[in-house]
């Protein structure tokens, strides 16, 4: 809890759009999208909610800019680099970037009105995609499919009851006690065979699809 001391610190610095989006950020990183409302940011920054509707219209635009500082974080595609490299980097980056974001996952693409941000950073894939002798269709496509597996893993892994190996080992075994090990017999093989060996780490597998993908998109191009 914010002393008073503290509380009245934060009133001496002047509020700007810049502070309440990192409060914003900040405050959804801690607890979820859910625990974001003008009345908790205005607490986190030590003000009345009234203050923060002079920089911001409503929640829904506080929304707009949070959303846009996550783009921000993310690398841009590398100028003049082999696109599947470019493409490769932005995508880990956006992993990256989404799992200490949890909460900004169903929202990235959800804007109406985006932000400086969020604008550059599509139109640089795009960009990225087209200098690689990409057409607009294909283009889009690249970035549709390569989208949706980003977000969509980003997803999944979220959602996980598990993070490590040995979370992964229990609860194959919970799984599996049940019932006979031969009446899901390519279950058993999977998991004992893959999922439940030292080291095994489900994020690993975003890089191998990832690279599916980017192969599967050269093959599609060069034919063309």
């Amino acid at each position: 809890m914010k002393t008073q001391t503290t509380k009245r610190a934060q009133r001496r610095e002047p509020l700007t759009r810049e502070r309440v989006l990192e409060a914003a950020v900040k405050l959804a990183d801690q607890g979820g999208i859910e625990s974001l409302s003008m009345r908790k940011l205005g607490q986190e920054l030590g003000v009345e909610a009234m203050a923060l509707y002079y920089h911001f219209a409503s929640k829904d635009e506080v929304l707009d800019g949070s959303v846009d500082l996550v783009f921000s974080e993310i690398d841009l595609p590398a100028s003049g680099a082999d696109w599947k490299t470019a493409m490769r980097q932005r995508a880990l980056s956006v992993r990256d970037v989404l799992s200490r974001h949890r909460w900004a996952i169903g929202l990235m693409e959800s804007r109406t009105n985006p932000g400086p941000a969020n604008l550059r950073h599509h139109d640089a894939v795009i960009g990225s995609l087209r200098a690689a002798g990409f057409d607009m269709e294909m283009a889009a496509h690249a970035y549709s499919l390569l989208d949706s597996y980003i977000y969509g893993f980003a997803l999944t892994k979220m959602n996980l009851p598990f993070d490590t190996s040995q979370e992964i080992a229990a609860m194959a075994q919970s799984m599996l006690q049940p019932s006979p090990l031969d009446e899901y017999p390519n279950l058993v093989q999977m998991l004992t065979e893959h999922v439940m060996t030292p080291g095994y780490d489900y994020a690993d597998e975003f890089e191998y699809g990832l690279d599916v993908i980017l192969d599967g998109f050269e093959r599609v191009r060069d034919k063309d």
